[in-house]
């Protein structure tokens, strides 16, 4: 850099293009070679009355600024290189790479086009962006059915609402999400299904998805408290034990509070969930029951009903306590596709929302990149109360 006098950010932006120049401009020789079937200055090879015919200037927009280029020609004028194209004046992966980033964070195709304008000073309609960000839906929908690991220690399921447009009315649509960690402590978004209104009937379909693609076995699903999910569940994975998320249910069941109640009556209800043992959970919501039954008889009885579903997490020690007692893994990742998503008030088709949560999704996920960091605990944790059904997979592997 000393040597080429480099003293800011324009002279290494000059410097770069000038690299990606000569690399084009290699290319685009090599492209040559291969159709006139000799090298340059290999007349011994010569096979063909064909010849280099010198080159033609052109300037491609890029996004690092415009660039010169040096397009190589034959004779006869049969070369159509296809590295740049004849009539091409951008490097139209570089724009669409650009545009597809900008949609996966979110970004309108107004704001998109305004933005590609802006840098690169070309015209690029809605209709343009919208089939540069299609050429993803081939890619997610293989995504979709891409073959998972046989077991998973937990998988957190849950679902995300948004309207899209359909025969002419906007319609509300689930999406359901399955977020799955697995025995070595790492984190996966299984799947996003776009369906109608969440159902047990729908989460019957995405579970068998999931055994179709692989998985045999689930030791612990979190779920929220919708009608009928937990049997969806013990249909397609008997064996699962199956934790309500405690959070939902404290919601579901206190919303109609009054707010002068609300601090002292929550207060003893987590004396409940937030108990040693079962036992004592037990004990306390028949204590809550007296405090506070007569003026909401409703609150302690739904506990009482979703009991089963409810406890799961109080035979296990802290740290998988705090990883399933809450689906809260899977309703933050649901935060951040909100915050994508925040823009686009209607969809007009499914495939726009699958294609900007899998965009968003792929974004997010970049940082997943390791295990819990409590994992070692959790596991050993596991492989006790769990210990025939991981044996199996040792086995099987």
């Amino acid at each position: 850099m000393k040597e080429l006098n480099i003293k800011d950010m324009d002279d290494i932006q000059d410097l770069f293009k000038s690299f990606v120049a000569a690399a084009l401009e290699g290319g685009l020789e090599a492209e040559l070679d291969e159709e006139l079937g000799y090298s340059k200055y290999d007349y011994r090879n010569k096979e063909t009355n064909n010849s280099r015919n010198g080159y033609s200037k052109k300037t491609m927009k890029t996004s690092f600024g415009d660039m010169d280029i040096d397009i190589p020609r034959d004779r006869n004028g049969d070369f159509e290189p296809k590295l740049i194209q004849k009539h091409q004046t951008t490097l139209s992966g570089d724009i669409e790479e650009k545009i597809i980033s900008m949609y996966a964070k979110g970004m309108t195709e107004n704001d998109i086009a305004a933005h590609i304008e802006e840098i690169y000073g070309l015209d690029v309609s809605d209709s343009t962006i919208s089939r540069v960000t299609d050429k993803i839906l081939p890619i997610a929908k293989e995504w979709q059915s891409r073959p998972l690991e046989e077991v998973y220690a937990v998988v957190f399921m849950d679902a995300i609402h948004y309207h899209v447009r359909y025969e002419g009315r906007i319609v509300k649509k689930a999406v359901y999400i399955a977020i799955g960690i697995n025995l070595d402590g790492r984190k996966d978004v299984l799947g996003m299904w776009v369906g109608e209104n969440e159902s047990a009937k729908f989460w019957l379909s995405v579970l068998n998805g999931l055994k179709n693609r692989g998985v045999n076995d689930i030791l612990i699903a979190c779920i929220d408290g919708l009608s009928g999910f937990t049997n969806a569940i013990e249909a397609v994975f008997p064996q699962t034990e199956i934790q309500q998320c405690i959070i939902h249910q404290i919601r579901n069941t206190t919303k109609y509070v009054s707010y002068k109640d609300i601090k002292a009556l929550m207060a003893d209800l987590k004396r409940v969930y937030a108990a040693i043992d079962e036992d004592t959970a037990l004990q306390e919501l028949d204590r809550f029951d007296e405090i506070w039954g007569g003026k909401y008889p409703k609150i302690a009885d739904n506990w009482r009903d979703k009991w089963v579903h409810l406890s799961t997490y109080f035979k296990y020690p802290q740290a998988v306590r705090t990883l399933i007692y809450t689906t809260n893994t899977i309703e933050g990742f649901n935060r951040q596709l909100r915050k994508v998503t925040k823009n686009k008030g209607v969809f007009p088709t499914d495939d726009s929302l699958f294609k900007m949560l899998y965009l968003a999704m792929m974004d997010i996920t970049k940082k997943w990149t390791g295990r819990r960091r409590d994992w070692g605990e959790i596991h050993s944790q596991l492989e006790i109360f769990f210990a025939d059904r991981i044996e199996c997979v040792r086995l099987f592997l």
